[in-house]
């Protein structure tokens, strides 16, 4: 079985605030199941995430994850939903997101605005 990264896609362009998180959650893995929007047997979805309007669906088997990639466009649509969403399908990419995860915010202290040379700053 592949890693769980190879079996994940990212999600974006989920509805906010219109049901319980738990419901979309349940509405997402109904749409990356089906077979007409090329998808699998879901092994997990990750929804809420701290990005808003994003979700993780990790796949038992990668191969879904080539399938759902290739469909034209992700229409979610359900009876609980005011309209259909389009969804926009990215690959995971491990390595990104566990780096923008561990960055700090950018620290400022020592740097003295009188000694920088490097043009940046407008006086």
């Amino acid at each position: 079985q592949a890693g769980r990264g190879t079996r994940t896609v990212v999600i974006a362009g989920v509805p906010t605030g219109l049901l319980q998180d738990e419901l979309l959650a349940d509405i997402l893995t109904i749409h990356f199941q089906m077979s007409r929007n090329n998808g699998g047997d879901v092994e997990h979805v990750t929804y809420p995430t701290r990005k808003a309007g994003v979700a993780y669906v990790t796949f038992e088997d990668a191969g879904v994850v080539e399938r759902v990639l290739k469909k034209d466009q992700h229409l979610l649509q359900d009876k609980r939903l005011p309209r259909p969403f389009p969804l926009t399908v990215t690959r995971y990419c491990h390595h990104v997101s566990s780096s923008l995860m561990s960055l700090s915010p950018l620290s400022l202290e020592g740097w003295d605005p009188s000694r920088d040379k490097s043009n940046l700053w407008l006086r």
